[in-house]
């Protein structure tokens, strides 16, 4: 699909300029991840990988996938990227963004966020 909204085209170049959002969203691309998973798998921060998912929530390119409970009895939660892959190209003047969206997540999600048209 391609991307017309220019904010959520925005958002997405902003994500993939930057190093640790472009690895949490690698590493929760087929599988969901929950934040001591990708700080086990990325070496980033704690606070870092915090304020990353925050934003990454907050602009709809990261969804929370499940809510878990560890055999100690703690909540945790479990992350999935929306987007499976992006093409961006420019021609003067213009940026196109073409974006395929993850599919199994879709299905989960009962296609909430491609749905919306007046945001893509």
């Amino acid at each position: 699909m391609i991307v017309k909204n220019n904010q959520l085209k925005q958002d997405i170049l902003t994500a993939l300029a930057d190093k640790e959002m472009l690895k949490i969203l690698d590493l929760s691309m087929y599988n969901s991840k929950s934040v001591n998973d990708i700080i086990r798998e990325s070496d980033i921060s704690y606070t870092t990988i915090y304020r990353k998912i925050k934003w990454l929530l907050d602009k709809e390119l990261l969804v929370v996938d499940k809510i878990n409970l560890s055999p100690e009895g703690k909540k945790y939660t479990t992350f999935r990227s929306v987007l499976k892959s992006i093409i961006i190209r420019y021609k003067k003047d213009e940026i196109i963004v073409e974006a395929e969206e993850n599919v199994d997540l879709i299905g989960k999600m009962g296609g909430h966020f491609f749905s919306i048209p007046n945001t893509i």
